[in-house]
């Protein structure tokens, strides 16, 4: 939620993804903003639990609430801020992660197809449900979660959907900013178990399909 300068009421600005079957969720959708470095940027960060297909927040079960401004975010160490989730009488409501970057002009734009041989079996009944995290390194030696692959299932040989992301968003225009790949293996309940990780950059991800681009 935004609120307008000299303006008491809020406004909504945009609403993340829904990630289903977990207390710690990380969100790869993001929001870009333009940052008025003399004006107060009020902010209001609302979490709910999304148990109904309505897009009415009042169907919605409110797990708490965060108010802060967004110099206070930019302005914080690397970028990051962590901040106690309230809104609940007599209950601790966890904390919320708040993250901020100043974008690049980059306007690039990388279409990328990946595949993995002989993943690990994780599953009791079958092979694996195998997908793919992308993070990219932030300042700090943390990594900010920025596209997550479809679920393939049943194979340890999976092939994963050509995807296409932004240059700025996989690494804010730097090509040889490190990004991580993680590999899991999906679960029902979202328990995903870990199977494996690599890191590289997008400067060797775009010399496309070679010895390179094999990771072990």
């Amino acid at each position: 939620m935004l609120q307008a300068v000299g303006n008491k009421e809020w406004r909504e600005f945009g609403r993340t993804e829904v990630i289903d079957n977990t207390r710690n969720p990380d969100f790869v959708r993001k929001f870009v903003l333009d940052f008025l470095f003399e004006e107060k940027q009020n902010i209001r960060f609302d979490v709910y639990n999304v148990d109904s297909r309505s897009c009415n927040i009042s169907k919605y079960d409110f797990l708490g609430q965060t108010f802060c401004t967004l110099g206070e975010i930019i302005g914080s160490a690397g970028g990051r801020q962590e901040r106690t989730l309230s809104g609940i009488p007599g209950k601790k409501c966890g904390v919320i992660i708040l993250t901020a970057e100043e974008l690049s002009n980059c306007r690039d734009i990388a279409t990328m197809q990946l595949c993995a041989n002989k993943l690990d079996k994780k599953d009791f009944f079958g092979k694996s449900d195998p997908f793919l995290v992308f993070y990219r390194s932030n300042e700090d030696g943390t990594f900010t979660i920025c596209h997550k692959t479809e679920v393939i299932k049943n194979t340890l040989n999976p092939v994963w959907q050509p995807f296409t992301i932004p240059v700025r968003a996989l690494c804010n225009g730097d090509y040889d900013r490190t990004v991580k790949i993680d590999v899991f293996d999906w679960d029902r309940d979202g328990s995903h178990d870990f199977i494996g990780e690599f890191t590289t950059s997008y400067r060797e991800l775009s010399r496309g399909q070679n010895q390179f681009n094999v990771y072990e």
